[in-house]
C-alpha cells in the first residue's frame, strides 16, 4: 500500500520532499504551487516555480490556484480523493474547507523547533537570534498558524559561522527524509501526535527591507549573527563612499574580531569594523551589479581605507 497524496510546494526548498515522497513509492496524484511570477533578465518572461519545473519533469499534473475561496477550487482539490495533503514552503493560507479535503488532513513541513520560530522566516530569525540549534518538524495543520499537533522532531546544530544558505540546504534534506519517514509511519497506522507546549512561543516575521542594513552600533556578535542569518538573500549591507558616491554594498560573511575604535569606523586594512562592542572583520563582500568577492580582492577594486565610516551621515540607523 502507498498513500494518495496532494503535494503543496513552491520554492527549491520544497523540491527534495517532493522527489523523496515519490521515491518512497508514495503516489503523488497532484502537485499544487504558486503560479508563474515575472523573471528572467529583463523580468518579463513568466517563470514557473521549482515545485512546478520539478513536478512537470515528474509527470505529476500541476495546479496553481491564486487561492481557494473558490468553491469549484475546493471541490477541485476534493476531487482527487487522496489521503492526505503534504505542505512545504507553499505560500498560501489554507481555510478549513483544504484542511479537511483529504482523508489523514494535511501535513507541514516546518524548519524550526515548534514553538520557537513559528512564521514566515524561521531560517533567518534563528540564526539573528544566536540560536545554537534549529530543526525540522512535521506537524499536522490546523487552523492556526503553525500551531498544530507535531508528529515528528528533528534537531540540527547551527554552527557558528552557519549562513542561512548553508542551515537551508542542510534543513532541505533532513526534512525531506523526516517527511518522508512521519508519511511512512502515517500509512502504517503508526504516526504519534503530540500537542505544541504553550511555552517558548516566538514569531518569524518576514525579513522587512528596512531591517537589512547593518546596525554597526550593536555588539560584534549580534551584528555577526545578523550578516550570516541574511546570508545569502536578501543580505546586509553598509554604504561607504566608494570615489566620490555612495555606495551599496552586501556582506555575505564575516566573524568577530579583536579591535577597538569609534563605532561603525574601518580599522584596517583588512576590513574590521569597530562595533558598539568589540569589532567585526567583513571577510565576503558584493558591490550592486557584481560578483561576491572574498575580502582581499573586492579591495583590489574597491578601496575602503582606515578611518571610513560605515555608519549612516545622521551616524545612527
Amino acid at each position: 500500500m502507498s498513500l494518495r497524496i496532494i503535494f503543496m510546494g513552491t520554492p527549491e526548498f520544497s523540491v527534495p520532499f517532493l522527489q523523496h515522497l515519490m521515491k518512497a513509492g508514495h503516489e503523488i496524484v497532484a502537485v499544487y504551487t504558486q503560479p508563474p511570477r515575472p523573471g528572467g533578465r529583463r523580468g518579463l518572461d513568466l517563470v514557473k516555480s521549482p515545485v512546478h519545473q520539478a513536478a512537470e519533469l515528474l509527470g505529476i499534473p500541476v495546479l496553481t490556484p491564486i487561492n481557494f475561496k473558490a468553491e469549484d477550487e475546493r471541490e477541485r482539490f476534493r476531487a482527487f480523493g487522496a489521503d492526505v495533503a503534504v505542505v512545504v514552503a507553499y505560500g498560501l493560507l489554507l481555510p478549513e474547507a483544504i484542511l479537511s479535503g483529504t482523508r489523514l488532513g494535511c501535513y507541514n513541513g516546518h524548519a524550526s523547533l515548534l514553538p520557537r520560530w513559528r512564521g514566515a522566516a524561521p531560517i533567518q530569525r534563528a540564526i539573528m537570534a544566536g540560536d545554537g540549534k534549529t530543526g525540522m518538524m512535521v506537524m499536522k495543520m490546523d487552523k492556526g498558524l503553525d500551531t498544530g499537533p507535531v508528529a515528528l522532531r528533528l534537531e540540527v546544530e547551527i554552527g557558528p559561522e552557519m549562513t542561512a544558505g548553508e542551515l537551508h540546504d542542510e534543513l532541505m534534506l533532513v526534512g525531506a527524509r523526516g517527511m518522508t519517514e512521519a508519511m511512512g509511519k502515517l500509512e502504517a497506522g503508526d504516526l504519534t501526535l503530540t500537542p505544541q507546549s504553550g511555552d517558548g512561543v516566538l514569531y518569524a516575521a518576514k525579513i522587512d527591507k528596512g531591517e537589512t542594513r547593518i546596525d554597526f552600533t550593536r555588539p560584534a556578535e549580534a551584528v555577526h549573527n545578523h550578516i550570516r542569518g541574511l546570508a545569502p538573500f536578501p543580505g546586509a549591507w553598509f554604504e561607504a563612499e566608494i570615489n566620490g558616491r555612495a555606495e551599496r554594498i552586501k556582506v555575505l560573511s564575516s566573524e568577530v574580531a579583536p579591535g577597538e575604535g569609534t563605532v561603525g569606523s574601518v580599522l584596517d586594512e583588512t576590513l574590521t569594523v569597530a562595533c558598539g562592542e568589540g569589532a567585526i572583520r567583513l571577510l565576503r563582500l558584493q558591490k550592486a551589479g557584481g560578483k561576491p568577492l572574498a575580502a582581499p580582492e573586492f579591495l583590489r577594486g574597491t578601496p575602503i581605507v582606515a578611518g571610513t565610516s560605515l555608519l549612516p551621515a545622521s551616524g545612527t540607523l
